[in-house]
């Protein structure tokens, strides 16, 4: 067994680079780390977590079998201010509600289509101390 830090990032074609980047450092407060020409990385604050955005307008928005990809809350008071973020920043809110009590979720389009899960987990048994 190879030990890592989990899924650590994902990468999707985008149509531009720039808006990309601004709805997710708008909406996550991520960061820039590495920029050039028609590609970016992201990393969002505290985390190994890197999203990568490569400026492919024709393949943009085009699921290819990724369904969603997600991002988990701190805390659960925290999913109306991440609904007003993602509607703040261009994106749409699809559905918003709770898989069980506690468990607040919604899942939203970016500008480019691609859906995104934002959600809170109650703590699970393999969860970091």
């Amino acid at each position: 067994m190879v030990k890592t830090f989990g899924l650590t990032h994902v990468a999707v074609a985008v149509r531009g680079v720039d808006r990309s980047s601004k709805f997710y450092r708008d909406v996550l407060g991520a960061v820039e780390v590495y920029k050039q020409d028609g590609f970016v990385q992201l990393q969002t604050p505290g985390t190994r977590d890197v999203l990568v955005f490569e400026q492919k307008p024709e393949l943009a928005g085009k699921a290819g079998g990724i369904a969603h990809f997600g991002f988990r809350l701190r805390d659960p008071n925290d999913i109306a201010a991440a609904a007003r973020a993602v509607a703040d920043a261009g994106g749409t809110v699809k559905e918003q509600g709770e898989f069980v009590p506690g468990e607040p979720y919604l899942f939203a389009t970016d500008p480019d289509g691609y859906e995104i899960e934002i959600w809170f987990e109650l703590p699970t048994p393999v969860d970091p101390k």
